[in-house]
């Protein structure tokens, strides 16, 4: 078990939920867990108590109970074959340092589900270009509608773009 901790929201980390703050930062504590340990008192945001849910901004002091030392679970990197790395490849129209735009095929799912095995938001690894991070989602579209579909190259990016969507300022 670790021991009580204080963290400070680093800048890069704003405007971001803290149960995916604080699971980027301890994946070995299960959604549930953080769930409780809000319910509890156990996070707290400068002193306050807070939900899984709450927005955490640069600068804000957080709260972390003592943790168990269990090891993180291991994480199942899905290898992507060479054929469906090509073929989301070939679906990209624009990429910039910022953002990736693609030509979004009929058929093929933006985010996995039930027995959904081959999705764009699976296939992200493939659309890397030399960064270090998968590009994020900013909208969605219907499995069998195709479109242009736009992808941010960090986490801040798309929720800059997402932001945009949502007040509709984007063209």
């Amino acid at each position: 078990m670790s021991r009580v901790q204080l963290l400070e929201v680093n800048e890069g980390d704003g405007d971001q939920r803290l149960d995916r703050w604080f699971r980027r930062l301890f994946p070995q504590v299960q959604q549930g867990q953080i769930e409780k340990m809000c319910r509890k008192g156990d996070i707290r945001v400068d002193g306050g108590r807070v939900k899984s849910n709450t927005r955490i901004e640069v600068g804000q002091m957080v709260r972390i109970p003592p943790l168990p030392d269990t090891p993180a679970p291991a994480i199942v990197d899905k290898k992507i074959s060479d054929a469906d790395a090509k073929m989301i490849q070939s679906c990209v129209l624009y990429r910039d340092e910022h953002i990736i735009a693609l030509n979004k095929p009929p058929g093929l799912p933006v985010q996995g589900g039930s027995k959904q095995h081959r999705h764009v938001d699976g296939l992200t690894p493939a659309l890397r270009f030399g960064n270090d991070e998968n590009p994020r989602l900013v909208h969605r579209l219907d499995k069998d509608t195709s479109g242009v579909l736009i992808l941010g190259r960090s986490r801040q990016m798309a929720a800059t773009l997402a932001e945009a969507f949502r007040h509709r300022e984007t063209r």
